[in-house]
């Protein structure tokens, strides 16, 4: 393996990241207000077999329920007050 090659886990990973900042920019332009952990979530579920539209539709009730607060945990936005 040539001395400048990264290993194959570590690109990998790298892709998945660019990939979660990619759709973290399009949930921010949708103004979805999930962050980058719970996007990741959102897409390893839907990975393994979670319908995306369920998933959405059970978002969408916890805040209803809950508010986006607590389905956010509490993160406010910067300059949110």
């Amino acid at each position: 393996m040539p001395a400048d090659a990264a290993p194959p886990q570590d690109v990998k990973r790298k892709a998945a990241r660019e990939v979660i900042d990619i759709l973290h920019e399009i949930a921010t332009l949708l103004n979805t207000k999930l962050d980058r952990q719970q996007l990741s979530y959102c897409v390893s579920l839907i990975e393994n077999g979670a319908n995306p539209e369920a998933l959405a539709n059970v978002i969408r009730e916890l805040r209803e329920e809950y508010g986006t607060d607590s389905v956010d945990g509490g993160v406010e936005e910067p300059g949110a007050r």
